[in-house]
């Protein structure tokens, strides 16, 4: 049999290409692909043209273990129906759920242990979310929210919506969000902000300061979280951070440059700058935290977040040049765009 596959060929540029898929071999499954999300963010990224081009696509995910040159195969969230077992493979595997961090295609073969079944309540649009919501629980555990804290959240696409949510889940003081498009802000407040606020703002830090108040003379964040994909954030997020505050950075520029003043109070400020990738635990959990603990975790969370209410737009793969197009001329318009097959 033979399956649809996306490339990303040139800056802009994508085809859906024709490849065989023979029936699988030993360990391995058959996954007729359902649904596949969109990344607003690294997916961009690759399709602009904008990865570190000596950089692996993702050294923690199998299907992804290429350089970031075109041509190139992209994706890490997919749902499909096993329709083919191979030899080994124990039959409970037959027509089972699951989801996988593959490339967007039509099929694909994998062995059981890159597929997640999915756990019963949660719906095959629910899953998409799943590794994004996965980022959401990381950045978290890595700010180290605690009580009566004030937080704001830079970036309110798909990551920090979820973020917020996490973030929502604790007793916080103040929990603000900052994004420049409205539909983004507005999903924020339903997800768990106490105010947003328009990151095109010229006069943003003071508004976000006087939406932080002070507690017993403290001005400004204690935590920040940087995911939005702007390097100007960065400098937003210290701006509005206080005195021995953090700032945990999710985003990933790519080649884009990032460029600070740090010459005026941030010399003087004790603020941290945290690096935070999904790809690892924090040293400091690993000795109790698994990713298979923390997985856990997240398939719990997206039954209580109910996240599939973010998706905006739906095409057919056929269409995929359309929804590429869609999302990177108009974000403005988009939360989540995901793929029907």
């Amino acid at each position: 049999m033979n399956r649809a596959a996306l490339y990303f060929t040139a800056p802009g540029l994508l085809e859906i290409r024709e490849e065989p898929l023979p029936s699988p071999p030993p360990g391995k499954v058959l996954v007729k692909t359902l649904l596949s999300a969109i990344s607003a963010g690294s997916e961009l990224l690759a399709y602009r043209g904008l990865c570190p081009p000596d950089l692996s696509l993702d050294e923690s995910i199998p299907s992804l273990q290429g350089k970031c040159t075109f041509p190139m195969k992209y994706g890490y969230s997919l749902v499909g129906r096993v329709t083919a077992l191979g030899s080994g493979v124990p039959g409970e595997w037959e027509d089972r759920m699951v989801f996988s961090f593959q490339p967007h295609a039509s099929a694909f073969a994998a062995a059981v242990e890159e597929l997640l079944p999915l756990p019963p309540g949660v719906s095959p649009e629910e899953a998409l979310f799943l590794p994004n919501l996965e980022t959401a629980v990381n950045l978290a555990m890595d700010g180290r929210p605690v009580i009566g804290e004030k937080a704001v959240v830079f970036g309110q696409g798909i990551v920090g919506l979820l973020t917020t949510a996490v973030l929502g889940m604790h007793p916080l003081a103040r929990l603000l969000a900052v994004d420049r498009h409205r539909l983004r802000r507005e999903a924020s407040l339903q997800f768990g902000a106490g105010a947003a606020f328009d990151a095109s703002d010229p006069n943003l830090a003071a508004a976000v300061m006087d939406g932080l108040g002070k507690e017993d003379g403290r001005e400004g964040a204690d935590l920040a979280f940087e995911i939005s994909g702007a390097p100007e954030a960065l400098e937003q997020a210290i701006s509005v951070t206080g005195f021995s505050g953090r700032i945990v950075i999710g985003s990933w520029y790519g080649v884009k440059p990032v460029r600070l003043n740090l010459g005026g109070a941030f010399h003087r400020s004790r603020i941290r700058l945290i690096s935070s990738q999904v790809s690892t635990i924090d040293p400091e959990f690993s000795g109790r935290w698994t990713k298979a603990r923390r997985m856990a975790l997240v398939w719990a969370l997206l039954k209580r977040t109910a996240p599939a209410r973010l998706i905006t737009q739906r095409f057919p793969f056929a269409h995929a040049r359309e929804a590429y197009d869609f999302l990177d001329r108009q974000p403005e318009r988009c939360l989540q765009v995901i793929f029907q097959y």
